[in-house]
């Protein structure tokens, strides 16, 4: 099943993609729900964040050749992690599909994207067995962790780098009937493909880092866990357009601008 959050005629609803199609329903993914009036042209619609989470996760460093790759670039070496660390991400930054990235205009040159697979919680949970995780997952989204690299290394924390506002393209949709294993993710660069790797190919796995999270964290339905980028992110800039397409999801666009331009 392919869930949207979508705005049609001035109201908010969720609503169920079939083909061509938007289903309204009453309701939510998360809970209890019934169709509600006829199907609306998806076209007709405007897409927004698919779920606004109550709590926004992110893996640390998660794919071994993005490691291996940024070493052999920077000249340092390159370290995997030994665990699986989480971080988090704010909600102000999160736009739509086609929404524009807009970079403030004191940013440095190094703004970049990073194609992640969006793991979305269908359910409340707390100390889950690593083969119990499934039972907990609604579905899957795809999510571009923008980021200005100086300010990166710059700042204690993250707080602008990863979280300034529109840094958090998230969509289109999220897929509940996927094959991890089958899955790739491809970002493109103004039609140039620059990245492709295989989305499963993960440092620490989904259930590996769900099962962890709960024994500390109450996952709550709604709540998202984006699972790292492989690969080395280029800069873009203001005119570009980016995106990150997951197989079996779909693909999730944004323009670039720069702020006052």
């Amino acid at each position: 099943m392919r869930w949207c959050r979508f705005q049609a005629n001035g109201k908010v609803s969720y609503g169920i993609i079939e083909g061509t199609q938007v289903q309204p329903v009453a309701g939510s993914p998360f809970s209890r729900y019934r169709r509600n009036g006829s199907p609306l042209p998806l076209r007709s619609v405007k897409l927004l964040v698919p779920v606004v989470p109550p709590t926004f996760y992110a893996a640390g460093v998660n794919y071994r050749d993005h490691v291996t790759r940024m070493a052999a670039i920077t000249g340092r070496p390159g370290e995997i992690p030994q665990q699986a660390d989480v971080g988090y991400r704010a909600n102000n930054a999160l736009i739509a599909h086609e929404e524009p990235i807009i970079i403030p205009k004191d940013a440095n040159d190094r703004t970049q994207y990073e194609g992640e697979l969006v793991v979305v919680i269908g359910k409340q949970g707390k100390h889950i067995p690593e083969d119990k995780v499934w039972d907990y997952i609604l579905g899957y989204s795809i999510g571009n962790d923008f980021s200005e690299r100086v300010w990166q290394a710059a700042d204690r924390t993250m707080w602008r780098s990863k979280n300034a506002d529109t840094f958090k393209p998230m969509g289109p949709w999220i897929e509940t009937d996927v094959n991890l294993d089958a899955m790739r993710t491809l970002v493109r660069v103004n039609g140039k493909e620059v990245e492709n790797f295989r989305t499963n190919n993960m440092i620490f796995g989904i259930a590996h880092y769900m099962s962890k999270m709960s024994q500390y964290l109450t996952l709550y339905p709604g709540d998202v866990l984006w699972m790292g980028t492989d690969g080395v992110p280029q800069n873009v800039k203001h005119g570009d357009v980016i995106e990150i397409e997951i197989t079996g999801i779909g693909v999730l666009r944004n323009p670039v601008k720069v702020e006052g331009r």
